[in-house]
């Protein structure tokens, strides 16, 4: 792996956009935590879904997607393994200033609370550099690994939308919670 900038980094992890030369390692990610995200979520698996999926974060003014990865302490803090990845899509801009959040850890990763490192560096870009007021996170309701992270950066629970995503084939409901640049003490 090579050096690569950090925009924002913290103890453990540091997060950074989404790269062309990140497709190998993130779709082996991927295909390895398949058992941890379905039926949740569905990244990329291959090359070709990769390219796509990056390019619409890196290409696109109303979506960011950050990789949250671990620091290579014994390496000077050098970029290690990505831990997960962190969206924000729907960016509006104007009175609204809201993104909704989207993310997943990868299996290696997980329990580990890196992602939950990782969901306080991206506030912080979020609520900083991006400008933005609210954030909103919708999550199935039996997903309380899901769940419990929002809720340790902060979020509040603030309602319920039924068949509110069209997700491995079926209409499923979620919980909607969000947070917003004051509550986030920003």
């Amino acid at each position: 792996m090579t050096d690569r900038a950090f925009p924002d980094e913290g103890r453990r992890v540091a997060i950074r956009p989404f790269t062309p030369q990140d497709a190998e390692e993130f779709t082996a990610r991927a295909r390895e935590s398949r058992e941890l995200h379905r039926p949740w979520l569905f990244p990329p698996e291959d090359a070709a879904a990769y390219a796509v999926y990056a390019d619409r974060l890196t290409g696109d003014p109303s979506r960011a997607g950050f990789l949250v990865c671990e620091r290579d302490a014994a390496g000077g803090g050098r970029a290690g393994a990505i831990a997960g990845f962190i969206t924000i899509n729907n960016i509006v801009a104007g009175a609204f200033r809201c993104g909704a959040l989207g993310y997943g850890a990868f299996a290696h990763a997980a329990g580990r609370g890196l992602m939950g490192e990782g969901l306080g560096l991206v506030l912080e870009h979020a609520f900083g550099p991006l400008g933005l007021h609210r954030l909103e996170a919708n999550v199935q309701p039996g997903n309380t690994a899901s769940i419990a992270l929002v809720r340790r950066a902060g979020f509040r629970l603030e309602g319920f939308s039924p068949d509110f995503l069209f997700i491995d084939g079926a209409w499923r409901d979620h919980e909607r919670w969000a947070i917003t640049a004051e509550t986030a003490g920003r």
